[in-house]
């Protein structure tokens, strides 16, 4: 009679722990990340009353089984289901990240590396990429030797908006080509001021530039043309030639010559000469200009030579502004695109930044506006100048048996001996064909209709269990009430 009563007693226990589980599973329906524990039960100990026996050819006897009486169940397994993912809800957000795959990110919190699934990050008052709940996000940082890949080592905190990371270093200008097309009637080019094409430029340190370009018709022929800089301006107008102060007795402007007297432009030197103190106007000897050259029969282009008007075939020539110390590189021209055709007596010239293919540029210092984080984990900073940063990647680990994973709250989980251990590394998210979509957040895999399912069937097994009580109690007062 005793063995009934503790059967139904281990049988309610066990239906407890079950609801305990399905209890947990639904309150954490909307947390994101989540995954949903089930439990397995099982019997336990029996207590034989007779001993199987085999047959005896002796006796004559058959075989005969064991008796046994088993003492109840017992939870033999609380299961999380690691594998199976949540549905992806959208949130836009940059910096809200879902793991496709079996992978799981690395977040480190109080010293210690633990596991999660739960994408939903921030940006903490320091800078560090991390958790809702405080935990910074791990991952691998820049390479030194190339920024444009990251260095896989042992992970560390992904630290985003660093004073470094806030902006990216402004480039010098490297390339500039002149488009358009120039035609021998425009009266301009025989003038003395001749046709100005205005080349914008940037140095070192940022700084903005226009040089003035001008393009006279030659003497030689009407094919040829001369092309000089007149002048180099900075963002603000002035000549960087010439400096500008106010005399304290007159409160006039006077003009003197700056630190910076000579450039070179297509390999001859030129000098700032006869500075005006009252004006700041100034003279540049342009007699030994570089040529362009056309061809007089189709009106292409063939060359942009030195002086002496040779034909060098060469397409562009050089910049170079002589300065100490010299924030300025040399700036390649390139004069291949233009054209002489005939256009009603109207030549139209403009200068573009960069070479034909794009590149040499360069640009001014650019502030962060905006990161974006690739499927690869990597992730980037957007600055104002149109600059495009690589500032970190995140790193994720995987596991031979993620069920094996502890739980240790905040939708985190720490490695444990049956779950295999993290090397300290990780991987890139897109091994084994994974990847990390950004703007939508992984929520709970619980199945409400199955832990629904689930509940009706362990309320009716702990409502069974509890009549093996009920049902002992009254066979236990019969047996009382025979001696009456």
């Amino acid at each position: 009679m005793m063995r009934s009563l503790y059967s139904g007693v281990t049988g309610l226990k066990a239906s407890q722990t079950k609801m305990d589980v399905i209890g947990n599973n639904i309150a954490n329906v909307n947390t994101i990340g989540f995954k949903a524990s089930s439990v397995t039960f099982s019997d336990v100990l029996y207590q034989t009353t007779q001993s199987a026996s085999g047959p005896n050819p002796t006796t004559g006897t058959t075989g005969t089984n064991a008796m046994q009486i088993g003492l109840g169940s017992g939870v033999a397994s609380i299961t999380t289901s690691m594998t199976t993912s949540g549905a992806a809800e959208r949130t836009d957000n940059p910096f809200d990240v879902m793991i496709e795959g079996d992978s799981f990110f690395i977040v480190n919190s109080g010293g210690t590396n633990y596991f999660t699934k739960a994408g939903s990050f921030n940006v903490a008052s320091q800078g560090t990429l991390c958790t809702s709940a405080g935990a910074s996000v791990m991952g691998w940082q820049v390479d030194e030797n190339d920024a444009t890949k990251t260095a896989a080592g042992l992970v560390s905190p992904l630290v985003i908006t660093s004073p470094e990371n806030m902006y990216s270093k402004p480039e010098a200008t490297s390339s500039v080509y002149i488009s358009g097309n120039i035609d021998s009637k425009d009266t301009q080019l025989t003038s003395v001021s001749g046709k100005i094409v205005n080349i914008s430029f940037y140095d070192n340190i940022g700084n903005s530039y226009i040089a003035d370009l001008k393009i006279t018709q030659s003497t030689e022929a009407n094919n040829i043309y001369n092309v000089a800089v007149t002048d180099i301006k900075d963002d603000d107008g002035q000549s960087i030639f010439i400096t500008k102060s106010i005399d304290e007795a007159t409160g006039n402007p006077v003009y003197a010559g700056s630190s910076i007297t000579e450039f070179t432009f297509g390999g001859v030197t030129y000098s700032v000469s006869d500075i005006s103190e009252t004006d700041g106007t100034f003279t540049i000897d342009t007699a030994d200009s570089p040529k362009i050259t056309f061809n007089g029969a189709t009106g292409a282009f063939v060359s942009v030579g030195d002086s002496s008007s040779t034909d060098t075939g060469n397409k562009s020539i050089s910049l170079v502004v002589n300065a100490t110390p010299n924030p300025f590189s040399e700036i390649d021209v390139d004069f291949s695109s233009i054209t002489m055709y005939s256009a009603s007596g109207s030549s139209s010239l403009e200068a573009t930044k960069g070479s034909l293919e794009g590149t040499g540029t360069g640009k001014q210092v650019g502030f962060m506006t905006g990161v974006n984080i690739d499927t690869s984990g990597k992730i980037y900073g957007k600055y104002d100048n149109g600059d495009s940063k690589l500032l970190g990647q995140i790193a994720v680990a995987s596991f031979t048996n993620p069920a094996g994973l502890e739980s240790v709250g905040n939708s985190m989980f720490a490695a444990t001996q049956n779950s295999g251990e993290f090397d300290g590394i990780g991987q890139d998210p897109t091994q084994g064909g994974g990847s990390l979509s950004t703007g939508v957040l992984e929520m709970s895999n619980v199945d409400l209709a199955q832990q629904f399912t689930e509940m009706i069937t362990t309320q009716r097994g702990f409502q069974a269990n509890s009549r093996i009580l009920s049902t002992c109690d009254t066979m236990l007062e019969e047996l009382i009430n025979l001696k009456r």
